[in-house]
């Protein structure tokens, strides 16, 4: 039987190449490159790109919001959200290795002039009532919290999925305390197809969302901020601001919305065949499985006799790429340009590095 994935995989991966590095280097496939060549365009800065405002109601639509705004990057919709959300020398508490204040350079307080403040990492569990503890409110010459965000489904936690429960603790929280509550859903479709909760289900617990098309769904590029319409109006000029304003950003918008009709249900593939990973790497004591739920596999090698950077030398002399987020960090990344047969191939070459090392 055909792979699920050959007449999806894209026509210009590396030859021999499989990449596990992360679900950001999927390449269009072509039928994508032709939704993007065939693309009705116009000037998005002045509103009048069709392609941009249909894929912005429609991501807006899905997740229950009045608006949403096409972004180049996630971090971009990441920051204006945080930019709407909180005034210069205010406070976003968020965890410790969010994305948020990981991966972006500090644009919070850089661009928009934010204080973060963090609380501990714990994987992806996150303790609504330790959270609560951290807001502080106005007055006393303390810096007053005005929003939370949390980060669905984590990266740096092992694609992990927040439950819905936890969330809905927050929004409780956020609505007793008066702060906002973001949502850095750049994987948030992979918690959708793991837990099954409803796209508008997430929306509804959330002031403000970035979701990513750039990576699981495999668009070359863009996200979409979204929230209600008063917001996402102040987030076009922060767009603009931040030299985000896009012209015939159609061409990009039509790989995002052919990602959205065909890429979202498939997602189940790479969160199976990351399952597999682990498995097979379960036995020399670097990963459990169970907490494998989408398509992140991190491997802790604080017991194992080779360090990551070993490890990924090892992997890429035989063509298998791999992530390293720490000395004893592996990262590996299931995506829509990884098939069964890559896989096989992966867990034959990794297997044997660890066999080799032990």
């Amino acid at each position: 039987m055909m792979d699920a994935m050959t007449s999806q995989t894209s026509d210009s991966t590396p030859p021999g190449v499989i990449d596990l590095r992360s679900d950001t280097v999927t390449r269009p496939t072509a039928a994508m490159r032709e939704a993007m060549f065939t693309a009705e365009v116009g000037d998005d800065v002045y509103g009048e790109d069709p392609t941009v405002n249909a894929l912005e109601a429609e991501v807006a639509a899905r997740f229950g919001h009045e608006a949403g705004l096409f972004t180049p990057s996630c971090s971009m919709a990441n920051q204006i959200a945080i930019q709407t959300l909180v005034p210069p020398g205010d406070e976003l508490l968020c965890d410790a290795d969010a994305h948020v204040v990981t991966y972006e350079i500090g644009a919070a307080a850089a661009l928009g002039g934010v204080s973060s403040r963090t609380w501990p990492a714990v994987g992806g569990d996150i303790d609504p009532g330790y959270v609560a503890s951290m807001v502080r409110p106005d007055g006393y010459f303390a810096v007053p919290t005005r929003a939370i965000a949390v980060e669905q489904t984590h990266n740096r936690a092992g694609g992990s999925v927040i439950p819905l429960a936890t969330l809905t603790a927050l929004r409780e929280l956020a609505d007793e305390t008066g702060v906002r509550l973001h949502c850095d859903g750049a994987r948030i479709w992979h918690a959708h197809v793991a837990d099954e909760v409803p796209l508008k289900t997430y929306g509804g617990l959330f002031d403000t969302m970035s979701v990513c098309l750039s990576k699981g769904l495999g668009a070359p590029v863009g996200s979409v901020f979204v929230s209600s319409a008063e917001r996402v109006a102040r987030g076009r000029m922060i767009r603009k601001r931040l030299g985000g304003g896009m012209r015939q950003a159609g061409i990009l918008a039509a790989a995002g919305r052919y990602a959205l009709a065909n890429n979202v249900d498939r997602l189940a593939d790479d969160h199976r065949r990351a399952r597999r990973l682990a498995e097979a790497l379960a036995p020399f004591g670097v990963i459990d499985p169970a907490r494998v739920r989408t398509n992140i596999v991190l491997l802790d090698l604080a017991k194992a006799p080779i360090d990551a950077p070993a490890v990924a030398t090892a992997a890429r002399t035989a063509n298998v790429f791999v992530s390293v987020l720490g000395p004893r960090t592996v990262r590996l990344i299931t995506h829509l340009d990884v098939n069964d047969a890559s896989i096989d191939r992966a867990i034959e070459v990794l297997t044997g590095i660890f066999a080799a090392a032990g």
